[in-house]
């Protein structure tokens, strides 16, 4: 595949996809089976998740999410869900400008967002996760998630196969790997922190203003095989879904996305490695004045390893790597950026204990570096993406086994997270010129999240 040019996929058009799939959902015959995942399989929270919440998963979370969310325990239950998150944020030092309006430079209590969902299976062969969000910060209601998956169940050699198609609305959303920026640690943030790094395209910047429909076969629980397109929305489409089009660029034709992974079970251990592709060409901010397309190569490794130790002590290590090739031949011409050539690369580790499903403790490196460009990170002094730090986290989840007092679907996790920056901007000391340190970003968050 060639960067610098729209990919076309003939006739294919990824919205048939999704109008395909809905229809489907939308047959009586199986709308008697949806149900929310908990009363779906019968199972407590920490079945499919690792630390008793989502939405770290485990070998059978993985398999569910594989199976289309599909596998159920009994009969119809109630096919809503919803979760609500709060904290209080507080940096080093005073950010130069309040992070969003009706909020200070510091210290901010929010609410930073409340979801509902619609998950669960319909039938044996079509399941959804979808979710309309009210954002906090923002104070803006909007889609949250889409991924809505029809399977088939078969053989192949002597051993099983689960064919799948998903349609969903950001490249990753689908992956059943906690290693991919979607569902990759922190699993809850906040928009009034300071953010670290320049994200890759498929880390991202994409997500909720495309979609997307893929193909993908998951052999013998070992071997998984994935390819599909992402297309843009349209600016009507955006605004009722909640997202603002000035803030999004524009796909020309379709933009590939390819994953492969390996997986081996050891019972109370298992190990994954992996790859992933992703190829867009865009006009940036949806302009097109200049005749021309930015392009962005992604490629991705990931690796997972799993040590559940029957339940009472757990570990896990994750790792991320990315590269990216941009071609920003748009942006140049629009003065958007200094050079039609830059790369980007983001490295993000997590490596988390949990006792017995209770109590957690991440630690989680990451490092992001690439081209210099002085008019693509004007506001750092070396005109640098480079940022260099760790998160730590630990937290506390009293009833992911389904003891809640309140009944099998209330969760409940109470946390402490402390981000350390030691370079941003591309450096540790006046990266902005203006005398802060990347040190004034040390943000201290702590946060309540509950489940229903």
């Amino acid at each position: 595949m060639c960067v610098g040019r729209g990919y076309k996929v003939g006739k294919f058009n990824v919205r048939i996809a999704a109008v395909f799939l809905f229809v489907i959902l939308l047959m009586p015959e199986n709308a008697s089976a949806v149900s929310a995942y908990a009363d779906q399989t019968g199972q407590a929270c920490n079945a499919c998740h690792i630390g008793g919440f989502g939405p770290r998963l485990t070998q059978f979370g993985r398999e569910f999410k594989l199976e289309g969310y599909t596998l159920r325990g009994g009969g119809f239950t109630t096919p809503l869900s919803a979760a609500a998150v709060a904290s209080y944020v507080h940096t080093s030092k005073d950010q130069p400008a309040p992070p969003a309006p009706h909020y200070g430079t510091n210290d901010n209590v929010a609410f930073d967002s409340a979801v509902v969902y619609l998950a669960g299976g319909f039938g044996s062969h079509i399941g959804s996760f979808v979710g309309v969000s009210y954002e906090g910060a923002e104070r803006n209601f909007g889609w949250e998630m889409v991924d809505v998956r029809a399977i088939q169940r078969t053989s192949l050699g002597g051993s099983s196969v689960v064919l799948g198609l998903s349609v969903n609305n950001a490249p990753t959303l689908q992956d059943s790997w906690n290693t991919v920026r979607a569902w990759g640690f922190p699993f809850t943030d906040s928009e009034l922190a300071p953010a670290h790094g320049v994200p890759p395209l498929i880390a991202g910047p994409l997500t909720g203003n495309v979609l997307g429909a893929s193909a993908y076969a998951w052999w013998d629980s070992h071997i998984y095989a994935e390819a599909g397109v992402y297309q843009s929305l349209s600016r009507g489409f955006l605004r009722t879904v909640g997202v603002d089009p000035a803030e999004t660029s524009l796909i020309d034709g379709a933009a590939p996305y390819l994953r492969v992974a390996y997986q081996k079970d050891y019972g109370d251990q298992n190990f994954e490695l992996g790859a992933i592709a992703f190829f867009a060409d865009l006009y940036p901010g949806r302009d097109k004045s200049a005749g021309k397309t930015d392009g962005y190569s992604d490629i991705a490794l990931d690796a997972s390893y799993q040590y559940l130790g029957g339940g009472d002590n757990t570990f896990i290590v994750n790792a991320l790597y990315t590269h990216e090739d941009q071609k920003l031949r748009a942006s140049q011409l629009l003065g958007n950026s200094a050079k039609t050539s830059d790369t980007l690369n983001d490295l993000h580790l997590a490596m988390a204990y949990y006792w017995r499903d209770t109590i957690g403790l991440t630690v989680a490196p990451f490092n992001s570096w690439g081209s210099s460009d002085a008019l693509l990170y004007a506001d750092s002094r070396k005109f640098s993406p480079d940022s260099t730090g760790a998160e730590f986290q630990i937290d506390y989840t009293p009833w992911g086994d389904g003891s809640s007092p309140f009944g099998r679907r209330f969760n409940l996790r109470l946390g402490l997270q402390y981000t350390l920056y030691t370079r941003y901007g591309g450096a540790g000391r006046n990266y902005d010129g203006a005398g802060r340190n990347a040190s004034d970003n040390n943000t201290l968050r702590m946060f309540t999240w509950i489940m229903f």
